[in-house]
């Protein structure tokens, strides 16, 4: 069943990288917004005459905490007319129509494989609701990778959260890799990541989310490494 759609009133915005904002939204209609991690919402948009063209899902950002706020992380596009409009005309205190949670791709519940979440851009935020989600709620068992590629430092999300949380969950291993600067990390692309930590071919599990280009290419690699296609889940942005 598709969820009824309902008011959000955006209580905070915040600037995190030079083209990506942080979006905070109240859900006024509910005393909770139950979700899974990893689930999205669909806002329907005033930037086309036809209902379906006016709609943009975004990944909820946040684990489900039992409160009725939640977050967006929503990048400007360079071309996209959703992003336009959000960025130049959505303020704090404003009121947006959204729908959900809807969404498959969530927490696996497997814990006897390595699940590895390789993501690009704005592709972290279904995973980050996922970590805090499981450290949070005391989740014994899973081994995660977070494989997390983007451009420079400064395009680094949730950088410092991540960095936190493998020091508190040990079994939780985080690799932020940049393709366009050099740093003291990884660099290049998440591809040579995975095929290293999965060098062994032990049982795992890899959710892709980002952009088609590197979930094609991961998917192809994947299968090459000799997994099963079962073992893949995808949700691709843009």
């Amino acid at each position: 069943m598709v969820p009824n759609w309902q008011k959000g009133i955006v209580t905070h915005i915040e600037q995190v990288t030079p083209n990506t904002r942080r979006f905070l939204v109240n859900l006024p209609e509910v005393s909770m917004f139950d979700f899974k991690p990893g689930q999205f919402v669909t806002l329907d948009l005033p930037i086309h005459e036809q209902r379906n063209k006016r709609w943009r899902s975004y990944s909820i950002a946040s684990m489900p905490d039992g409160s009725n706020t939640i977050e967006l992380i929503i990048v400007h596009m360079e071309g996209g007319t959703g992003s336009k409009y959000i960025f130049e005309n959505i303020k704090e205190g404003d009121t947006l129509t959204l729908r959900g949670p809807q969404g498959v791709f969530v927490l696996p519940e497997d814990k006897e494989k390595e699940h590895f979440f390789i993501c690009t851009g704005t592709g972290i935020a279904p995973f980050r609701s996922m970590l805090h989600y499981i450290h949070h709620k005391g989740l014994e068992g899973y081994k995660t990778n977070l494989i997390f590629g983007t451009r420079t430092q400064s395009d680094l999300l949730y950088h410092d959260e991540m960095q936190l949380l493998t020091m508190k969950k040990p079994e939780f291993i985080y690799r932020p890799t940049l393709s366009r600067e050099q740093w003291d990390g990884d660099t290049g692309y998440v591809h040579d990541i995975y095929e290293e930590l999965c060098s062994k071919r032990q049982p795992a599990s890899f959710m892709l989310c980002g952009w088609r280009d590197m979930i094609d290419e991961a998917r192809e690699r994947i299968l090459k490494m000799g997994y099963d296609k079962k073992d893949i889940h995808i949700e691709i942005y843009g």
